[in-house]
């Protein structure tokens, strides 16, 4: 017979004794390893295609700052085109890495252990979001760059940077240290990959019933 989650919960559950009684930990386990499931393959769904960066404002990766303050000085002189091909190859590198993070991003929901589910489902509306960038930011950086730099090679990405960082370089604006293109492009595609899983659980969190999901309902849905 399953635990009722409420013994194994933090007395904070406690003020919600009848949702609390009601909802065993296979139901919280159910309906978290659901949460995670939906944000993650939603997340790359929308990201690994094609313009699934450059034409979503909410993680289309822009110059690195060192070049964004030059952009309007180098757009001056006619670089106009090198920086919007330069945006669209980062973009273009970020969206053929993403579907690699799937075997991850499933592999760390099924190891999830009782006390992460609890971590989740007490968390705040970013909470499933933390949980993926823990336990998967560091191995997907690596799987992520040799693809980006495929990818980069394959758009001449670190030519199309090396020319207008020269040109930015000009103007002061840019050190020969600066951070190497792909590994920008790497962290920024991370970066939007957990922003979009984050506004997945937002979603679920603030509209259960409207996910059409009973797990998701009963466990979510006491949380309002």
């Amino acid at each position: 017979m399953q635990r009722r989650l409420v013994l194994a919960c933090s007395p904070a559950l406690l003020l919600r004794p009848a949702w609390a009684l009601s909802l065993t930990e296979g139901d919280a386990n159910a309906g978290i390893r659901t949460a995670l499931e939906r944000g993650a393959n939603s997340a790359v769904a929308l990201l690994g295609r094609q313009d699934g960066f450059l034409r979503n404002p909410l993680v289309r990766i822009e110059l690195p700052g060192y070049l964004k303050d030059a952009a309007k000085l180098l757009r001056a002189t006619g670089q106009g085109g090198r920086l919007d091909e330069l945006v669209t190859a980062m973009n273009r590198a970020a969206e053929a890495a993403v579907p690699a993070a799937r075997p991850l991003l499933v592999n760390a929901v099924k190891s999830m252990s009782v006390e992460d589910g609890l971590k989740i489902l007490k968390g705040g509306d970013d909470s499933v979001t933390q949980f993926f960038a823990v336990k998967t930011r560091e191995p997907l950086g690596q799987q992520f760059l040799p693809i980006v730099t495929k990818a980069t090679e394959r758009v001449s990405l670190a030519d199309k940077y090396n020319a207008v960082a020269k040109k930015a370089s000009g103007f002061g604006l840019v050190k020969g240290d600066d951070a190497n293109i792909q590994q920008y492009v790497t962290a920024r595609a991370l970066d939007g990959l957990y922003k979009v899983i984050g506004e997945e659980e937002k979603k679920i969190r603030r509209d259960p019933v409207g996910t059409g999901s009973a797990i998701l309902k009963k466990v979510f849905g006491g949380l309002g």
